[in-house]
């Protein structure tokens, strides 16, 4: 049997080196990922947000725990018809996300855009907890303005988590979901499958779990060519909360470019425009019942 300088067997040599690896690549893994997660872009606090032909407010809410969350309004052209909380994805700030506030302002409905902690000009320490208290917040200052009855909540990518834990805690008009994930830790799972990721992964956001308590309608759109968080994620979701769900497809969209299609925002203006109504399904074909047997006909 093959020894080491320490009259170690080589395999076991070779088992502790892996070991110490992986013990070292699940430490890295924990302390790194926000570094990985978020790419967050800084805005000093004197930086002036200009959108043309948009009319904006900006507001700073500070914390209990001191830090400030630094958030955006879009006013619409005429009378409001309700409020849309659009939390964004994992990069950048709300100086490049507000240029989609138009999709909303121009049915009508007033826009709130808020930079997570570390993000833009928000300040404070991040954590999933943390988020979601914050949202929690401004959900309710939204509610001291409006009723419930006319809150929409849209979660884009990594906000898609947040805006169904809101969802399912309090009762919107609705909730849109933008190329949403199963939760993060499946997502992770994806590049990092011999990892135990349920254990290291401080973000997992099951939003699986959160759309269970549901109660608003939900409307999932999704690219057919997402890379990033495939569609069949969404199908998968779609089946959570079946009877409160429904899920748009836009072909040949991708992860980030769902706004260049003319199909998208046809869904947007169908979503935020339509009726639901009750059909009858006792006069559709749901109860019909076929046969292959052919009958005889009596003569």
């Amino acid at each position: 049997m093959y020894r080491n300088n320490f009259g170690m067997p080589y395999w076991l040599h070779i088992i502790i080196i892996v070991l110490i690896a992986y013990i070292v690549v699940s430490i890295a893994l924990y302390y790194l990922q926000d570094y990985f997660l978020f790419k967050p872009e800084k805005l000093s606090d004197d930086f002036q947000f200009y959108y043309e032909n948009q009319e904006t407010k900006e507001y700073n809410l500070k914390t209990r725990d001191g830090a400030v969350i630094n958030g955006l309004r879009f006013f619409p052209k005429g009378e409001s018809r309700g409020v849309v909380l659009y939390l964004k994805g994992n990069s950048k700030s709300i100086k490049g996300w507000g240029k989609f506030a138009v999709d909303f302002t121009r049915h009508g409905y007033n826009v709130l855009m808020v930079d997570y902690r570390g993000f833009g000009k928000s300040t404070g320490r991040r954590s999933q907890k943390a988020i979601k208290r914050d949202l929690q917040i401004i959900y309710n200052k939204i509610k001291e303005k409006t009723t419930e009855d006319q809150i929409i909540l849209y979660g884009r990518s990594l906000g898609s988590g947040f805006a169904a834990k809101l969802a399912s805690m309090n009762h919107p008009k609705m909730l849109i979901l933008d190329a949403p994930y199963y939760s993060l830790t499946k997502v992770t799972a994806r590049y990092m499958p011999f990892m135990p990721l349920s254990v290291l992964i401080k973000y997992p956001l099951p939003t699986y779990k959160w759309l269970k308590y549901v109660q608003c309608p939900i409307h999932i759109i999704h690219g057919t060519n997402d890379k990033l968080i495939p569609f069949k994620t969404s199908v998968k979701l779609s089946r959570v909360n079946p009877k409160r769900t429904k899920l748009h497809s836009v072909i040949g969209g991708g992860h980030k470019n769902l706004n260049n299609f003319e199909s998208y925002h046809n869904m947007i203006h169908d979503i935020l425009n339509g009726t639901q109504e009750t059909i009858d399904l006792s006069t559709t074909s749901i109860h019909v019942k076929h046969t292959s047997k052919a009958t005889k006909t009596k003569v």
